[in-house]
């Protein structure tokens, strides 16, 4: 076992005074009633009993184990040879290198024997043990696999000669999960993984005049991943095609279509795009988890003092409640955390929506369909004859709909909407330029929710910095005030771009008596401005110096997303 002596982790870290011999006993009870193969170093970590780079630490000094960042470090292609895919995903485990007869292993958990015995016989040579974090040993795994699958998978399909049709397709469909699925099969679903892992929302593939591009959205950025041969995107696209059920000859006007995966035990669903482009057809995957887990208001970013303002708006049984924001905002996102609230057995949930995207249980979720002439205000005409308790319109696009919506709100029923503006303000002049007249705007409106979504600093690269002076003028904030400033320096975890994962800004506004006495006597803009101020309410460039000061996020990010909002 590479010459390590045997010593209970518990015992490690009560020597190095991270935690007592209580929080351990306590640690292990939890062990007990978790999933079977459950390490006592993730119940610590997972009940924030220590950190993970505390755990790195002490095993790497008790143990004489190296630490490898694997975000710095580039694993030859070639190592998958000697650990299978499997194996390194069953035990958080990656072949960094060899020298003679000796592999070292990167290991989440290096006291896991059974880990190193299992590489051991796989692999037949000695394993040195590492320690890496538990992120970068999955980005590890996840680069350096996907790219064998997908480059595996096209000198398959160069070695074929491209022969392909419509029926040897359809059996190839049925074996999918088979190890001898067919090549364009796995190159396909080697993607779909990639962007799984990588937390991407969409994923591009591109025709040129040269060979096809894929790129992935990845916290709102595109970002390089593979090149496909030109000769290979007709079998790309046509498995594209296929698998969500679009016509496969059709390739002169763009396709819509539906496919759903399942990544890692998780269910995902996938909405395709074709669009006709002088270089061939451009694919665009939407890729959507059904995870109710993720709407949750901690997971969309709401603070603590508006999550409070949110619960008055939640504890009325009528009204509207507006999301606002521009496209891409997570205004989606925040419709469904609020539906997984108010969903109960006790009420009556309807969704109209363009189109369902999350299939949510005990909720009747309706399609428009506007070829059949079922609109956003037919749907909600029909919909109040549905008995309603709640009802969700995924959006407001025309002033019928949203005089529908306040009618149905002043007459004893919860509205959640969504409608593109800039803040919660400039939402109240929308609803007038639609044509609503002030007093429904003024009866109906409970609330309104704005925000944005803005990049967070990555955790494996973030530093303190000093930003440009212009910078800081251009987020919003006083270059006076003495603020400690972050950023990434850019790591393979996060692309090099210094940011990993988004989370949202919010701004919510309240209705009291005054403001609507004030909205339906149509008052001018600055005048109801000086009366919402008056209520404590807080905008979204108030929550971003705390933002910026607590190292979430940068000042070039926050005037990216927020230097043009005018109140």
């Amino acid at each position: 076992m590479a010459g390590i002596r045997y010593m209970r982790l518990g015992d490690m870290l009560v020597a190095e005074g991270l935690i007592t011999e209580e929080q351990v006993q306590q640690a292990l009870k939890i062990q007990k009633q978790a999933p079977t193969h459950t390490r006592l170093g993730e119940v610590l970590i997972n009940n924030k009993f220590i950190s993970e780079s505390q755990l790195v630490d002490t095993l790497s000094r008790q143990l004489g184990i190296d630490y490898i960042d694997l975000s710095e470090y580039d694993i030859d292609a070639e190592m998958v040879q000697y650990i299978p895919k499997q194996l390194a995903r069953k035990y958080s485990i990656v072949p960094v290198k060899v020298a003679k007869n000796m592999l070292f292993l990167a290991m989440q958990d290096p006291l896991n024997f059974e880990a190193v015995e299992e590489a051991r016989r796989a692999s037949k040579m000695r394993i040195i043990q590492m320690i890496g974090t538990e992120r970068g040993i999955r980005h590890a795994i996840t680069t350096l696999y996907s790219n064998k699958g997908a480059n595996e998978a096209i000198m398959q399909m160069k070695a074929e000669a491209g022969i392909w049709n419509e029926a040897t397709e359809q059996e190839e469909i049925l074996a999918e999960n088979d190890s001898n699925a067919a090549p364009t099969i796995k190159l396909v679903n080697s993607i779909i993984e990639r962007a799984y892992v990588e937390n991407a929302s969409d994923i591009h593939f591109e025709p040129s005049s040269g060979d096809m591009r894929v790129r992935m959205r990845i916290d709102g950025r595109l970002h390089n991943i593979l090149v496909i041969p030109r000769d290979l995107q007709d079998s790309v696209i046509s498995r594209l095609k296929i698998m969500s059920h679009m016509n496969l000859v059709e390739r002169r006007i763009p396709q819509d279509g539906r496919a759903k995966a399942t990544v890692q035990g998780k269910s995902i669903d996938l909405r395709v795009s074709t669009l006709p482009s002088i270089s061939g057809e451009k694919v665009v995957i939407r890729l959507l988890v059904q995870d109710p887990s993720l709407f949750v208001r901690s997971g969309i970013g709401i603070p603590e003092e508006e999550s409070a303002k949110l619960d008055h708006l939640m504890a009325a049984s009528n009204g509207v409640i507006m999301i606002v924001g521009p496209t891409g905002s997570g205004k989606s996102s925040t419709m469904y955390t609020l539906i997984q609230e108010l969903l109960d057995e006790s009420v009556n949930l309807v969704t109209l929506e363009d189109p369902v995207e999350f299939s949510i249980e005990g909720a009747t979720q309706v399609n428009i369909n506007e070829k059949t002439g079922l609109t956003f205000a037919s749907g909600l005409r029909s919909i109040l004859r549905q008995d309603p308790d709640i009802i969700c319109v995924g959006e407001i696009r025309d002033g019928e709909t949203a005089e529908i919506a306040m009618r149905a709100a002043m007459t004893g029923h919860k509205v959640i909407t969504t409608i593109h503006t800039e803040n919660a303000i400039s939402a109240i002049d929308r609803l007038k330029d639609m044509g609503v007249e002030p007093y429904l705007i003024a009866g109906g409106l409970t609330g309104i929710i704005s925000q944005r979504l803005v990049r967070c600093i990555c955790k494996n690269c973030r530093e303190e910095y000093t930003p440009e002076e212009s910078a800081i003028k251009i987020a919003g904030l006083d270059p006076s005030i003495k603020r400690t400033y972050y950023h990434g320096a850019g790591c393979d975890e996060c692309f090099h771009t210094g940011y990993r994962g988004r989370t949202g800004v919010f701004e919510i506004l309240s209705t009291n008596r005054q403001l609507r006495h004030a909205i339906a006597k149509d008052v001018d803009k600055q005048e109801l401005l000086e009366m919402i101020n008056e209520t404590g309410f807080v905008s979204m460039q108030d929550c971003v110096g705390e933002m910026v000061e607590d190292g979430i996020t940068t000042v070039e990010e926050i005037g990216r997303v927020m230097a043009f909002m005018e109140y």
